[in-house]
């Protein structure tokens, strides 16, 4: 089986390879060239969205708290894509322009977009790392323990990077849609297969309502409310000011791809997060014991070993070949968009006459760095998928999210307005975080409040003539003026 897993990831790479020869510009390597059709853009934001937090983080999740557990992801998540597809997709696909750190430049000011685009790279080091933490598990499972955690980290890594490094998003692209056709192929197939063993899906569903899996919504408890909203808002917010969402949305090829291409995206996600699942506690149900001894080790080996246990040999290949397309489809996707963020709207201002060809060759060299760091962080980190992703958007929440939408649809959102609106929320945020660790509630929440504080105060004490900032809008990218 491994050897199998072996020539898949090499055909991934191929495929890539081949996508990267249409990459003749930076515009191609991170929009390619905005000319995806929709069937391309909803896989993109499906398969990306789909990640080893959905299939073994909040599986894992679900078979220890429930539905109280998973209002982040994928309820939150799916909420952040249909927001951005109805929403937010139209105006800033509109504005033609590389990351979305280019809209605080040209929005607001130089140090705005800095500051804001540094709040978005920091914040994929955790997602992305949830990723290769789920390769390392994953080429642990497959060898049978022959190849060590930080040793699967490492091949998946390097696997990710060889066609995220030459292609861009032309591979991811490519490399995607074959993914999730395996993704759904695969998950479908598994669970279909689980859940008749364990006494078909409405008794499986039937067991997890009865053992009270199926409860979601807060009580009136306002430690409790507080802490529900909080952990929806985090992704459905957060997630929004994100860079992958957006280039998802940039590659469209029309106005309609990318609106509805994003919205239609999410809506699969939601309702295919269910699959994992139902697949989980079919799990539990068909063997308890093997389930109690993984979940009081780890519960994100309760899904790949129970399939390398009760299921043939052609079903775990199925299997760990959707696990993989499932986890390379979010790495290759968050890894390019922290690294041309950073190229971008970071280190251009440092270095204000690079050239389109110098773009493409330091958002490449940029990719391998953060590579390096995902690993490291990785490594380093307590291993839970799910908490990884959670905590990841804490950042963008207290910090962007603000700024992004009151610039697009407040049209008296001044720079002083912003400037306030990030020290505050970022301020408040950090202040709890560090100082009231044990606090009863999320500390990101009460950043939002105060971000939302200063753009509103801040604006109304100096406000500046926003006409002017909307004429420069039309013609930054145009002029490379940005």
């Amino acid at each position: 089986m491994l050897t199998l897993v072996v020539l898949y990831l090499l055909f991934s790479i191929g495929l890539g390879v081949v996508a990267a020869r249409r990459v003749h510009s930076a515009n191609d390597y991170i929009t390619a060239g905005r000319s995806l059709p929709m069937s391309m853009v909803i896989a993109m934001v499906f398969a990306t969205w789909f990640g080893a937090e959905t299939v073994l983080g909040i599986s894992a999740t679900f078979l220890d708290e429930g539905f109280r557990g998973l209002i982040s992801d994928p309820l939150g998540a799916a909420l952040c894509l249909v927001l951005f597809g109805l929403i937010y997709a139209l105006p800033l696909y509109r504005l033609n322009l590389l990351t979305l750190g280019d809209y605080f430049h040209v929005r607001y000011n130089k140090r705005s977009e800095m500051i804001l685009s540094f709040c978005i790279v920091l914040s994929y080091l955790g997602w992305v790392s949830a990723q290769i933490t789920a390769l390392g598990l994953v080429f642990n499972v497959l060898s049978d323990d022959l190849i060590s955690i930080q040793a699967g980290m490492l091949i998946g890594a390097a696997v990710v990077l060889t066609y995220t490094l030459l292609g861009g998003m032309w591979s991811v692209a490519v490399t995607t849609c074959l993914q999730m056709v395996v993704i759904v192929v695969g998950l479908l197939l598994v669970t279909a297969t689980a859940s008749d063993m364990a006494g078909g899906v409405s008794y499986v569903i039937s067991e997890a309502a009865a053992a009270g899996k199926l409860e979601w919504l807060p009580t009136l408890d306002m430690v409790d409310l507080l802490g529900w909203l909080a952990a929806l808002f985090t992704l459905a917010l957060g997630s929004i000011p994100q860079q992958d969402v957006f280039q998802r949305v940039n590659t469209s090829r029309n106005e309609r791809v990318a609106v509805w291409g994003t919205t239609i995206g999410g809506l699969g996600y939601f309702f295919f997060a269910a699959i994992p699942l139902i697949l989980a506690f079919s799990a539990s149900l068909i063997d308890p014991e093997l389930t109690a001894r993984l979940m009081a080790d780890d519960t994100q080996l309760v899904l790949p070993t129970f399939v390398a246990v009760y299921m043939p040999t052609w079903l775990q290949v199925v299997f760990f070949g959707a696990l993989l397309s499932v986890i390379m489809s979010t790495a290759s996707g968050t890894l390019l968009a922290p690294s041309v963020t950073f190229t971008e709207n970071i280190l251009r201002n440092f270095l204000p006459e690079m050239t389109d060809s110098k773009l493409l060759l330091y958002t490449r060299l940029t990719v391998a760095v953060f590579t390096v760091l995902v690993v490291i962080n990785a490594s380093t980190s307590d291993g839970n998928i799910h908490s990884m992703v959670e905590n990841a958007y804490r950042i963008t929440l207290a910090g962007v999210f603000v700024p992004l939408t009151a610039g697009l649809f407040w049209r008296k959102a001044s720079n002083t307005g912003c400037a306030w609106s990030i020290g505050l929320g970022l301020g408040s945020w950090l202040l709890l975080e560090f100082t009231y660790p044990d606090i009863p509630f999320e500390p990101q929440f009460v950043g939002l409040a105060f971000s939302l504080a200063g753009m509103i105060v801040g604006s109304a004490l100096r406000p500046n003539p926003y006409e002017e900032k909307d004429q420069g809008l039309a013609v930054a990218r145009s002029t490379g003026e940005y």
